[in-house]
């Protein structure tokens, strides 16, 4: 909190923007909205802090259920690509991630979330194999099926360092490429490091695939 509440106090007081607060703890959570932030992002689902769950129906905010099996079991690093997932056991693995991702739902119904709050994360990066975060992003439509908007965090991930044999700060051509699949196939928000390019070739996929709706 001393980190980030001050960050929050500051954008909220300069930017007319809604701020995310990225936690999964209930009492950054609580602090960060009394701060200004309109958004939580939980990269657990809800699931490590049954807290914050309360709290984001106590505001009535927004939050993104992002699905996780990360482990540092499985991870490997390489020093110029960065870390990976390697071996992540999925019996299948679109059910599987759709399934997880209605169970954090579940919770946050049952914490008095309403479906008008709720956003899915498919959790690009996180706890899936480089083939298999390629294969989530090609088959985004399943995800966006379960009926939720659909945030999509791409960017400069380590599955388009492996594919394409680039450091972190090669990959905006590999990024743009996903967030233009990504939108292609659902998704209504973005995450991005590099705002201003991505933000043209999200307009540009816009005006081919949602051309009765450009507002993304």
């Amino acid at each position: 909190m001393a980190r980030v509440i001050p960050v929050v106090r500051a954008l909220s007081a300069n930017l007319n923007v809604p701020i995310s607060i990225d936690t999964y703890k209930g009492s950054v959570a609580e602090a960060a909205i009394r701060s200004g932030a309109c958004m939580i992002n939980d990269v657990w689902g809800l699931r490590a802090d049954p807290e914050l769950a309360k709290v984001a129906a106590a505001h009535a905010v927004p939050v993104i259920l992002m699905h996780n099996r990360s482990s540092w079991v499985h991870a490997e690093i390489k020093e110029r690509l960065g870390g990976r997932y390697v071996d992540i056991p999925y019996e299948n693995l679109l059910e599987d991630i759709r399934r997880e991702l209605l169970e954090s739902v579940e919770i946050a119904h049952a914490a008095g979330i309403p479906d008008e709050l709720i956003l899915l994360d498919p959790g690009i990066g996180f706890g899936k194999t480089v083939e298999q975060n390629l294969e989530l992003l090609d088959r985004l439509a399943e995800i966006r099926e379960l009926g939720y908007p659909i945030l999509l965090g791409p960017s400069r991930k380590s599955f388009i360092g492996y594919t394409l044999n680039l450091p972190p700060d090669q990959r905006i051509e590999g990024t743009a490429a996903a967030i233009a699949i990504g939108i292609d196939r659902g998704a209504d928000i973005v995450r991005v490091h590099d705002v201003e390019m991505m933000v043209r070739v999200a307009r540009m996929t816009d005006a081919i695939v949602r051309r009765n709706n450009q507002s993304h």
